[in-house]
């Protein structure tokens, strides 16, 4: 009984995280952020909140949000609420991490296939603070595309199915 007090804690603590950061429920919401945040990367969770992995890197978002409330945004976008960007992002693995900034989309390569989102939660709390710093200041340069500084043993590994091709 004692081990699940500490699990319930645990997942109570991570769920609380979601209430600090803004929750965008439509496109409408989505495409506000991204169109009025200025000279500030824009990052968004694509997830289910009681996903537990969504769970961790929404706790390591809310934790990442005061160092680095000068550079960016933080917005968590339900999947199920706005399909319309899942279907344009071709998320199908969640949670999935994507950045924009100036209403650009912003491609980081991370030595996976995919370079237009982040799979799956970061590492660290500082694995996401290094990261949206490479991608300020290369956007800040007028780069759309900048080079991970995520240690390799730090991003999470999978692997594309196409079908149909």
């Amino acid at each position: 009984a004692e081990y699940m007090g500490d699990i319930d804690t645990i997942i109570l603590d991570v769920c609380t995280m979601s209430f600090v950061l803004p929750v965008l429920r439509s496109k409408h919401e989505v495409d506000q952020l991204i169109q009025k945040t200025k000279d500030k990367v824009v990052i968004l969770r694509f997830g289910r909140e009681e996903d537990i992995v969504c769970m961790k890197l929404d706790d390591i978002l809310a934790k990442s949000q005061r160092e680095l409330s000068k550079m960016a945004e933080i917005g968590i976008v339900r999947v199920d609420d706005v399909p319309v960007y899942m279907r344009y992002f071709d998320i199908t693995i969640i949670p999935a991490t994507i950045f924009f900034f100036n209403q650009q989309h912003m491609k980081v390569d991370f030595g996976t296939q995919d370079h237009t989102k982040f799979i799956g939660s970061f590492f660290c709390k500082q694995d996401l603070i290094d990261l949206v710093e490479v991608i300020y200041r290369g956007a800040m340069r007028g780069k759309f595309i900048v080079n991970s500084p995520i240690p390799q043993s730090h991003v999470p590994k999978y692997t594309l199915i196409y079908k149909d091709i």
